[in-house]
């Protein structure tokens, strides 16, 4: 690790700023202040920044640009996400640290360092004679939550953008980018039964747990690996107490689907679910969240260039294979725009207790950036 360069020990410094203000999703004033901090810091880099309500309950969503005054061509959109998966007080267990080459804590591989770096880098181009196109950057808070608040305005900016650049965390195995996601739901099934004493009048009863056991053994064998569908049931809850035959379950189900193809296959499968017993009743809710996103038109070109970017800054930059987590690429891709995901800082650990990035990747992931953001048009 090389912690000798200022520039290396100005990285540091501000990403450990960005990763001890803890900022879970389900805390939206934490997540406030972490946007309060990102849109002082794009000041301080000479960026125009401001803040953007997203509505009763949620946090603010923050939008930086470099555009200037009446600059209303197609630009680059960058996305990131500031809200965490840790709950506040997960310093105490994973405390924002360097040991060796790794800068520990909660957040800081998914993905505050990637966002940290993208914001100094559009500061170093714009100040160092400027990007070719406008850049337009969104900071989101609710992405590792759906998405939800935010995905109205990512979509809007991302439809009048030239293509996207997420800054997602670098595949852990050689910090490869992101093409390919796939899509994202969630199914929630309902039953109804009718309630009897189970001593004494078991046989009026209609269990609605015995019901759930049929569905989640159906839904669980709508997985098929070989098109690269997966359903597993997480939660599952139901009845009231052991002598009285349960009158309610529900149950959820998470699925990925990996394209259009696979995802209408399993949605038809999933509408035609049917009660086995006559005598309950059965809802199925079905929320794709995030469709898949598959290389679209312009995809490859970009990546190329971007591998360009990563070659002159000192390392080499591959694709992973499609990875089973949504992100908000999955929305822009959708869409048809060009998009690269995990474009963020190297390192490991998202979403445990030992997440770090490497110090010594910083320098040359900032150096990527602004070559990618001075030269694509």
């Amino acid at each position: 690790m090389d912690m000798t360069t200022d520039t290396c020990k100005d990285l540091v410094e501000g990403i450990r700023q960005w990763v001890t203000l803890e900022s879970p999703s389900h805390a939206p004033e934490r997540v406030n202040d972490m946007m309060r901090l990102a849109r002082d810091e794009a000041l301080r880099r000479g960026l125009e920044a401001r803040l953007l309500d997203l509505g009763p309950g949620a946090a603010a969503m923050l939008y930086v640009t470099n555009r200037r005054e009446g600059d209303s061509r197609p630009g680059l959109l960058i996305v990131a996400h500031l809200d965490t998966v840790h709950p506040v007080g997960t310093l105490q267990a994973n405390a924002c640290r360097t040991e060796g080459d790794r800068l520990y804590g909660p957040g800081v591989y998914d993905m505050k360092a990637g966002a940290y770096l993208a914001l100094a880098a559009l500061g170093q181009a714009s100040r160092d004679g400027g990007t070719a196109l406008p850049v337009d950057y969104l900071f989101s808070p609710d992405e590792e939550i759906g998405s939800h608040a935010s995905r109205a305005h990512i979509e809007r900016l991302a439809a009048h953008a030239r293509c996207v650049l997420v800054t997602e965390p670098a595949r852990p195995d050689g910090g490869r980018c992101v093409t390919a996601r796939k899509g994202t739901g969630l199914v929630t099934v309902k039953v109804k039964g009718k309630p009897a004493h189970a001593g004494m009048q078991h046989e009026k009863g209609r269990s609605a747990i015995k019901e759930m056991a049929n569905q989640v053994l159906a839904l669980e064998s709508m997985t098929d690996y070989a098109r690269g569908v997966t359903v597993s049931v997480g939660t599952i809850q139901g009845g009231t107490v052991t002598n009285v035959v349960p009158s309610e379950c529900m149950a959820v189900a998470d699925f990925r689907v990996p394209d259009a193809e696979a995802t209408e296959w399993l949605l038809g499968r999933l509408k035609a679910m049917k009660a086995v017993d006559p005598d309950v009743e059965l809802s199925v809710d079905i929320e794709l969240n995030r469709p898949p996103m598959t290389p679209g038109q312009g995809t490859q070109a970009l990546f190329q260039a971007a591998r360009r970017c990563a070659g002159r800054a000192g390392f080499a930059l591959e694709e992973a294979p499609m990875t089973g987590g949504g992100s908000d690429a999955n929305f822009t891709a959708a869409l048809g725009i060009p998009t690269i995901d995990g474009l963020g800082a190297d390192g490991d650990g998202a979403h445990t207790l030992k997440e770090y990035v490497l110090v010594s990747t910083l320098e040359k992931r900032l150096a990527f950036w602004v070559l990618l953001l001075r030269e694509l048009k």
